[in-house]
């Protein structure tokens, strides 16, 4: 038994079981649609806890958003197939920090002993629902009845993005978290070069853990090299950022685990060396807007809410021996670090990363915290530490967890009175005038360079949006350092340097 197991109060949330599938079907009528492979998830979460009965003891099932696919109430689905009978059924919305919010969610109520078993997951088949669609094939894949519900659904407070944001399309993640490498590289003055091969070393650290990773999506070995250069498998997409660079959300994967009171897994007979702790958890968000946060570069809210998860664990940042750094993009990696005070040279993943091990959507971090369980029950002395993030470095969950009891009681921090209190910019939604490159980003279709998109700021301290397609502009942006160059922008949003 674990040193102060015994002792444990009995309302003691712990993870007692997890799963992971991949599914690489070869034909599009053999592969199981999301609810099935999440299902089949939650069977491996069983089989790894050692305990027949564990699924029949769940009363929570909580599905995070599944995108392959509409389902009405997943969880339900899930549950059926799985032989689950729970009492209740949440689905979220979109957002990779969801695993975690629900974790921090199943630790409060378990101990308030107003739950006792939920079993969190998702999946994704977003290659085969590519391939059918593009095949003109209907999958037959499960429809539910229009009043059909879960019976709970965690929305987000509003859209992750402001309507000025959508119409000059600062929307897609791959531009954003690129237009965030930009400020970065400005803030730290890094050459373009530089930087490029930063990102490479990065990324190539990513991927050794991968190929480590049984259950990784891609486990080819990739250079720094190969990782940095623009190839015809290997496009440039936002730059700086090659197609390896983003999340690579076109994989069939699920995950799940399953937690509960240490009451209950005594009595369903989960051994010890199975267990590990949840200590202490938290969440938060910046200013919900991107453009109302006062630095493209910075993320306050992940250094807040992850030295207040860390406070509450009585452990500091130097303490944990393994951490999951949520892997979207590099700048989400690099950016969450510095706040956190981890240093780049030491691992940053668990699993491989969204890139590598595979970006499911909204659904990686149920795929980081089903490997960090696995990693420190192999080392009952370690603690680890995982981050989730959705939207547009927008919200934050944390987790602290280790194979040893805690030595405090589970707590959970939500410190967004002081994320709230800090600086905001104001946005101009119509320019016309003189600003200030902040950061930008040029995408990348399949043929070249399409369009710059690119924040600036006024001389008043407010953003802006604004975009170009002019070829000697864009290639301004690929060639040399343009933050803080000045420019005009008209009242439609187009850029001219001048």
């Amino acid at each position: 038994m674990a040193p102060g197991a015994a002792a444990l109060d009995p309302r003691t949330p712990v993870i007692v079981g997890v799963g992971q599938i991949e599914q690489r079907a070869t034909e599009l009528t053999s592969a199981l649609e999301p609810v099935a492979l999440l299902a089949a998830a939650a069977t491996e979460a069983q089989a790894d806890s050692g305990v027949d009965g564990l699924l029949a003891a769940v009363d929570t099932v909580a599905v995070v958003r599944i995108l392959s696919h509409r389902y009405r109430d997943p969880a339900r689905l899930v549950a059926g197939l799985a032989d689950m009978a729970p009492t209740r059924t949440i689905e979220t919305d979109d957002g990779g920090n969801f695993p975690l919010t629900l974790l921090n969610r199943a630790c409060a109520e378990i101990q308030a002993g107003a739950s006792e078993t939920w079993l969190i997951g998702g999946a994704e088949t977003w290659r085969t629902r590519t391939a059918a669609r593009s095949a003109g094939v209907d999958l037959g894949w499960t429809v539910q009845a229009d009043d059909v519900a879960p019976t709970e659904q965690l929305a987000n407070p509003a859209p992750l993005f402001h309507p000025n944001e959508l119409a000059r399309g600062v929307v897609a993640p791959s531009s954003v978290y690129a237009i965030f490498e930009h400020a970065l590289r400005a803030q730290e003055g890094w050459s373009i070069d530089e930087h490029r091969d930063r990102l490479a070393a990065l990324w190539a650290d990513f991927n050794e853990v991968a190929v480590d990773n049984p259950h990784a999506w891609i486990r080819e070995p990739w250079t720094a090299e190969r990782i940095r250069e623009a190839t015809p498998d290997n496009r440039m997409v936002g730059f700086p950022y090659t197609k390896v660079m983003n999340a690579n959300n076109a994989v069939e994967q699920a995950a799940c685990f399953v937690v509960t009171s240490v009451e209950r897994a005594r009595a369903l007979g989960v051994a010890v060396d199975r267990w590990v702790f949840p200590w202490a958890g938290s969440d938060a968000h910046e200013h919900w807007h991107l453009s109302h946060r006062w630095s493209l570069a910075a993320a306050p809210a992940i250094g807040i809410a992850g030295r207040a998860a860390l406070e509450l664990a009585g452990v500091g940042i130097d303490d944990l021996d393994h951490v999951d750094v949520y892997s979207c993009f590099p700048s989400a990696v690099q950016i969450a670090a510095r706040e956190l005070g981890l240093a780049l040279d030491r691992p940053l993943t668990v699993t491989g990363g969204l890139s590598f091990a595979g970006g499911p959507w909204n659904d990686y971090v149920s795929h980081s915290i089903a490997t960090m369980v696995e990693v420190l029950r192999a080392e009952p002395g370690a603690v680890g530490l995982v981050t989730g993030n959705g939207g547009y470095l927008t919200k934050h969950a944390m987790g602290v967890l280790a194979a040893a009891p805690p030595p405090r009681p589970w707590r959970h921090a939500h410190p967004q009175g002081e994320v709230d209190a800090l600086p905001r910019r104001e946005l101009a939604e119509e320019v016309d005038g003189e600003a200030a490159v902040e950061a930008g980003v040029v995408m990348f279709g399949r043929e070249g360079p399409e369009r710059a998109l690119v924040g600036v700021l006024l001389p008043d301290g407010r953003r802006a949006w604004a975009g170009t397609s002019d070829p000697d502009a864009m290639a301004r942006f690929t060639a040399e350092e343009t933050a803080g160059c000045p420019v005009h922008v008209d009242r439609e949003g187009a850029l001219t340097f001048r």
